[in-house]
């Protein structure tokens, strides 16, 4: 039920689930049932030519359900938490002027949290601290560069996997410039309200063994619909290293080192599989702490194919857009 003071506040819909869980399928079944627009919500999608590996939908299915942000940046660009926030409250406010609801659907969790709660007012990243961050990661790893973040800042670091290199990455930037725990500037920063009336649906895969097989399926499919020509492609047209943050995305950076001969394409196939399913397993970590979430259960076949949503959470959210737009 929408709290008292939502009641004057337009209406939106969060779609969320971890990578490979229908989440594409069920915004085109959702835009049939009511007046919706998309906005993507995920971190790697804002990037142009970046569509096998992403596994973007293709130009016939968004001509059918266009996307907001996507295909907004270059590979050798940035883009924040702080830029998507922005980007987004714009979309939703062109969406919501003509008298449609915005979905936002994705699986960037940081994103979907900076927009709900605003973000504080951290330093500007500095790139000589930057580059002392990434030479030292290169050099003792960054599972190694968690434990020294958890010896300043153990908050943050507990919300952090060893392996999320872009996020321990910023922390410690943070602390270098700041002289402060990240944990603490956030901390200090009133959580700025998003100025809609929000649904959040959350997909979950009912058997996780499902969703591991359906990731296998889905990268090899990228494998052989031509993800490695992809990246030579980018690698060609844009001065990329595999420090930048589109080049940290799950599948590039295992394909950067199969590219650079560091591992043969058998250990890329492996190492690209497990990071996917890394990734999987944090979106749930942020799924199970998430306030007020619907959670939709979602199967699949023997195929990998997604059997979609039962009749029973149809039914939850038919009464659950009822209710959001009254």
């Amino acid at each position: 039920m929408p709290r008292t003071n939502d009641l004057d506040k337009p209406p939106a819909v969060f779609l969320l689930g971890p990578t490979a869980s229908g989440k594409t399928d069920l915004a085109l079944s959702l835009a049939e049932r009511a007046s919706f627009e998309v906005v993507s919500v995920d971190s790697a999608l804002v990037y142009r030519g970046m569509d096998i590996g992403t596994a973007k939908p293709d130009a016939d299915f968004l001509n059918r359900l266009p996307h907001a942000l996507i295909n907004i940046r270059n590979p050798d660009e940035g883009y924040s938490a702080a830029d998507f926030r922005r980007d987004a409250l714009s979309e939703m406010a062109e969406i919501t002027s003509r008298g449609n609801i915005p979905l936002l659907v994705g699986g960037t969790m940081l994103y979907f949290k900076a927009l709900l709660e605003g973000l504080a007012d951290l330093p500007a990243t500095q790139e000589d601290v930057r580059q002392r961050v990434l030479d030292e990661a290169a050099q003792i790893g960054w599972p190694a560069m968690h434990e020294k973040l958890r010896l300043i800042d153990p908050d943050m670091a507990a919300q952090l996997h060893p392996n999320h290199s872009q996020r321990i990455q910023r922390a410690l930037e943070v602390y270098y410039v700041s002289g402060q725990p990240m944990s603490v500037l956030q901390a200090q920063q009133a959580v700025s309200e998003l100025p809609y009336k929000v649904v959040q649906l959350g997909l979950w895969p009912s058997d996780r063994a499902q969703l591991h097989q359906r990731i296998e399926l889905r990268f090899d499919q990228m494998l052989a619909g031509g993800f490695v020509d992809e990246l030579e492609h980018l690698q060609r047209q844009y001065v990329l290293t595999e420090t930048m943050p589109s080049m940290r995305a799950v599948g590039y950076r295992q394909l950067w080192l199969y590219l650079e001969g560091r591992i043969d394409r058998e250990q890329m196939r492996a190492s690209g599989i497990a990071a996917t399913r890394q990734l999987a397993k944090r979106q749930f970590t942020w799924l199970r702490k998430w306030p007020e979430l619907n959670k939709l259960e979602v199967d699949f076949n023997e195929a990998g194919a997604c059997n979609g949503i039962d009749a029973a959470n149809l039914s939850k959210i038919d009464r659950l857009l009822r209710e959001l737009v009254r």
